[in-house]
């Protein structure tokens, strides 16, 4: 994939992100309260996209994707999300320059 075509694929999923992320909020601006239900299924769909981008890497990646779910698990016992998701990539990153 080129640069340009790179570029251009970053800047939709931004744009689809924000649309999604406006539009939701613009409809839910529009109740005075929002039904217990809709709001556990609201607070539930972090954890679903967590899901399904751990998921493929705990059961299809190698060394390296396993080593760093592994980092990054026990650093969300003593730290942040900031920390968890570095500690993991920095892991990664480290592991296949490794060539695992």
């Amino acid at each position: 994939m080129s640069d340009g075509t790179t570029l251009l694929v970053i800047l939709g999923a931004a744009l689809a992100t924000f649309a999604t992320r406006a539009g939701g909020h613009l409809v839910l601006s529009r109740f005075r309260s929002i039904h217990p239900r809709v709001e556990a299924g609201l607070n539930a769909v972090p954890a679903a996209v967590l899901t399904t981008i751990v998921a493929p890497a705990a059961f299809n990646g190698g060394v390296a994707e396993l080593g760093a779910l592994a980092v990054a698990a026990l650093a969300s016992l003593r730290f942040g999300m900031t920390t968890l998701f570095a500690a993991g990539a920095v892991t990664l990153i480290g592991l296949r320059a490794l060539g695992l």
